[in-house]
């Protein structure tokens, strides 16, 4: 299992790792880390579309929505950690992830195919 995607060069490592809970700082969801990317890799169109635009030279995440099935892409300096130790409820939870304990789900082996940001 990979940690996190490297891609990108000049950034600092994800402080945040897949199993990982996390709340976004603005929109208050909570979710839960798949994989991350050291820099954002969407499309100018998407990025430019967003109602804001952090910095694209940091961490990004793909974070499953607790309650939904959304699934975020979301800048590291808009997330905390997330310290409810409650699992998140997801419909790609049981793909993705092979149990919850110590407050984090665990990765496993599937890869993260992502989707077209």
């Amino acid at each position: 299992m990979r940690d996190f995607d490297i891609d990108g060069e000049g950034s600092k490592a994800p402080d945040f790792t897949p199993g990982q809970l996390v709340r976004h700082r603005q929109y208050g969801y909570r979710g839960v880390v798949v994989e991350a990317d050291r820099t954002c890799r969407a499309e100018e169109t998407w990025y430019y579309g967003n109602r804001t635009q952090p910095g694209r030279n940091q961490p990004w995440y793909h974070v499953l929505v607790h309650g939904s099935p959304s699934v975020t892409y979301a800048a590291e300096e808009n997330l905390m950690a997330d310290g409810s130790d409650e699992p998140v409820e997801h419909p790609l939870i049981p793909h993705l992830f092979n149990g919850f304990a110590g407050g984090k789900h665990h990765r496993n082996e599937e890869i993260w195919a992502g989707w077209e940001i």
